[in-house]
C-alpha cells in the first residue's frame, strides 16, 4: 500500500516497518468440508488474521489514518476517536503506537475479555457502553465526545468514512482477483460496516461483471455474531452501504456459524472467530448450488480473541 506524507508524521513503509506488513494475505482453499462438492467447485478463504493487528480491519484503519493525515483532518496533538466492536479499535491502537497517535475508543462492555485486554495493553483510552445498547451505544458515546471537544478529537467514523471501502477496493479486491488468476465467480462477504462487501465487490464487478457478489448477514437482529449486523434492523445504516449493491443475500443462523467455527478448527486447522464461521456457512451454501465455480470469502480474524467464550469451543 502506498501511503502519502503529511505534516503530522511521514509514514515509513520500509520493509522493516510494521505498516508494510498490512495486506497481501494468503488465499487458502478449504479441503475437507468441501469434499461433498463437485470437483469443479472450489472454495477459498482470505486469511485476514495474518495482518499485524490480527484482522482485516488493519487495512481500513491504516487507510483512514493515512487519508486523515494527508488532508489535515487529523492534526498534531489530536486523539483519534471511534467506536468499535474490538478489531477496528485494535488496528487503530496498533498503528497509533507506531505513529505516536493517541487513540480513544468506545466499545460495548460485553466485548470479549481478550479484546479489552489487548486494547488496554496497546494503551488505548476506553469508554465502555452498555451491553444492551450494542454498537449503537458505543457510537453515541463517540459522537458526544466529538461534539463536546472537536479540537481534541479526530472522529474517524468507520461506518461512514469512504476510506473504509476504498481500503478493500484498492487492496483486498485487487489481491483476490490476482490470486485467483481472474477465475473467481462468486464473492461472499459478511456485513458489518459493509466496507469489505462494497470495496471488494466494486472492484470485482468492474473487473468482470459476471462475478456474483453475495452479502452474508445474521438471520435476525438479536444474534451472537460479533462484528456482523442484520442490516434491515440497523439504525443508523452505515452511509457507505448500498442495500441494492449485492446480487443476493444469505441469512446465517448464529448456531450454524458457531458450529462452523469448531468444524473449521478441527477439520481444516483454521482457528478463526464467529464472523469467519458465518462467512464459511454462506460460502458453502453458495458453493452447494453450483456445478462449477470459484467461490471466495474473507475470514476477518482468528479465534484467539474469543477464548473466554467457553461455549464457542464445546459441542
Amino acid at each position: 500500500m502506498h501511503l502519502s506524507t503529511s505534516t503530522y508524521k511521514k509514514l515509513d513503509v520500509s520493509a522493516h516497518n510494521l505498516l508494510a506488513l498490512v495486506g497481501n494475505t494468503p488465499l487458502i482453499e478449504l479441503q475437507k468440508i468441501t469434499a461433498d462438492l463437485p470437483v469443479q467447485v472450489r472454495v477459498f478463504v482470505k486469511a485476514e488474521w495474518l495482518n499485524p493487528g490480527g484482522s482485516f480491519k488493519d487495512r481500513v484503519a491504516l487507510r483512514i489514518i493515512d487519508a486523515a493525515l494527508a488532508d489535515g483532518s487529523l492534526k498534531a496533538g489530536q486523539r483519534l476517536l471511534d467506536s468499535t466492536s474490538g478489531n477496528m479499535g485494535i488496528s487503530y491502537a496498533t498503528f497509533g503506537a507506531v505513529l505516536d497517535i493517541p487513540v480513544t475508543l468506545a466499545l460495548p462492555a460485553n466485548a470479549t475479555q481478550e479484546r479489552i485486554a489487548i486494547l488496554r495493553g496497546l494503551n488505548a483510552e476506553l469508554f465502555l457502553s452498555e451491553p444492551a445498547a450494542g454498537s449503537t451505544g458505543a457510537v453515541q458515546i463517540v459522537r458526544a465526545l466529538a461534539e463536546q471537544s472537536p479540537e481534541k478529537y479526530f472522529y474517524a467514523n468507520q461506518y461512514d468514512n469512504p476510506a473504509n471501502w476504498q481500503a478493500h477496493y484498492y487492496g483486498t479486491g485487487t489481491e483476490i482477483y490476482a490470486q485467483t488468476e481472474q477465475e473467481i465467480t462468486h464473492f461472499v462477504a459478511g456485513v458489518g460496516t459493509s466496507g469489505t462487501l462494497m470495496g471488494v465487490g466494486r472492484y470485482l464487478r468492474e473487473a468482470d461483471s459476471s462475478i456474483q457478489i453475495i452479502a452474508a448477514q445474521p438471520s435476525d437482529a438479536k444474534h451472537g455474531l460479533v462484528g456482523l449486523k442484520h442490516m434491515k434492523s440497523v439504525s443508523p445504516v452505515p452511509k457507505i452501504y448500498d442495500e441494492n449493491f449485492p446480487d443476493s443475500f444469505i441469512d446465517v443462523e448464529t448456531d450454524a456459524a458457531r458450529s462452523m467455527v469448531r468444524c473449521l478448527a478441527r477439520e481444516e486447522g483454521l482457528f478463526v472467530g464467529p464472523s469467519s464461521g458465518a462467512a464459511a456457512v454462506a460460502a458453502l451454501e453458495v458453493a452447494r448450488g453450483l456445478d462449477s465455480g470459484f467461490v471466495v470469502t474473507v475470514f476477518p480474524d482468528s479465534g484467539t480473541k474469543y477464548l473466554s467464550d467457553q461455549d464457542l469451543w464445546t459441542d
